[in-house]
């Protein structure tokens, strides 16, 4: 487990602050551009003294002002991926990888060359050089020189920010690959909410160098007293099993605690376990079951809560299907034209569906 609790202050900016994260999966750091995401890594790194802190990783201190104690970055034993991949250009990618092996301690667990070149596919690239690669590949290839380090902990600082969507799209899977198979911490900064999503098994929500709140994606993304709610992909996140397939539909039927969603055919195999983002504004609510409409995810729910959206036109209905939690975002005209109150059994339908990648078999 990693705990750190850092206070610092430099150029009018104060940082401080205190989170915790699982010993395994992803924690995502997650905010607007400067609100102290990368100091906090760079911190852990052990590339930045605060002026007090405390940071331990399974127990051993990295850092304790207190104690006057600072490990050095080197025997920290974190690997670090950066926005710019930061691969050594006169090296081909093997020579890159190598040199992460050979930096990695004598007898440390962790994967071997050949599964970290099948993790993410960069076998067909070892011959090349860090110029000839796109930016997707140059990412992966930095990946998988910080995995051969055998680190205890792995640092990604906003790895994607630098890629255009396709690149972006085409190393995501990798990602979530990487979380199911490499079984470390993973500190992961972003500021891209379709990131936390496909990615993030717990989220620390900062702001102005703040925690706001931490917990599980799925919790915070269902609250509506956070700056999350503010955005207008404003959503629920929730976990998913692909039940099954109709190729002949083009459809696939996704089951979750309290019902199942039809969404666009996934090419993932049933039984497959991911997350799906339903937006509050993709969310309508009715007071009986619909018909002769061309949505097919019509959902029986029960109105727990009304609450403001920061819009003096609109509301955020808190809505229990089973033991899922959905928000919907519907003007205020409509809450009083259909007399919503907490209490009332609702019928509720979901336009669309966003899903995120794979998060590994049933």
């Amino acid at each position: 487990m990693l705990e750190v609790a850092l206070r610092h202050g430099f150029r009018g900016f104060a940082l401080d602050m205190a989170f915790t994260a699982a010993p395994e999966g992803v924690t995502a750091l997650f905010g607007p551009s400067g609100c102290g995401k990368s100091t906090v890594l760079n911190a852990v790194a052990g590339l930045l003294r605060p002026q007090e802190g405390r940071i331990l990783l399974d127990g051993e201190k990295l850092l304790d002002t207190a104690r006057g104690l600072m490990l050095p970055p080197e025997r920290r034993r974190c690997g670090l991926v950066f926005q710019d991949a930061r691969l050594f250009p006169h090296m081909s990618v093997a020579g890159n990888l190598r040199y992460g092996l050979r930096r990695a301690p004598a007898g440390a667990a962790g994967p071997g060359f050949e599964e970290v070149l099948d993790l993410l596919g960069i076998a067909p690239l070892l011959d090349r050089r860090p110029a000839r690669l796109s930016g997707g590949e140059r990412q992966r290839v930095a990946l998988g020189r910080a995995l051969l380090m055998r680190p205890r902990l792995l640092l990604m600082d906003e790895p994607l920010a630098a890629l255009d969507a396709a690149r972006r799209a085409e190393i995501l899977p990798f990602l979530a690959r990487l979380r199911e198979a490499a079984r470390l911490p993973i500190l992961y900064v972003t500021h891209a909410l379709d990131e936390v999503d496909a990615l993030a098994d717990r989220l620390v929500l900062m702001e102005a160098g703040r925690v706001l709140a931490a917990g599980s994606v799925e919790e915070l993304t269902a609250r509506t007293d956070l700056p999350l709610a503010a955005r207008r992909d404003a959503g629920v996140v929730i976990p998913c099993t692909i039940a099954a397939q109709d190729a002949a539909r083009g459809l696939t039927r996704f089951d979750f605690a309290g019902g199942s969603l039809l969404a666009p055919l996934n090419p993932e195999p049933v039984g497959t376990r991911l997350r799906l983002r339903l937006r509050a504004r993709d969310v309508s609510v009715a007071l009986t079951p619909p018909e002769g409409i061309s949505m097919q995810n019509v959902l029986p729910a029960v109105l727990r809560s009304i609450t403001p959206t920061g819009s003096p036109h609109e509301v955020f209905l808190h809505l229990a299907i089973g033991e899922t939690a959905l928000l919907a975002r519907v003007t205020r005209d409509a809450m009083e034209r259909l007399g919503l109150t907490p209490g009332l059994g609702l019928w509720a339908m979901v336009k669309s569906v966003t899903f995120d990648h794979a998060r590994g078999g049933a």
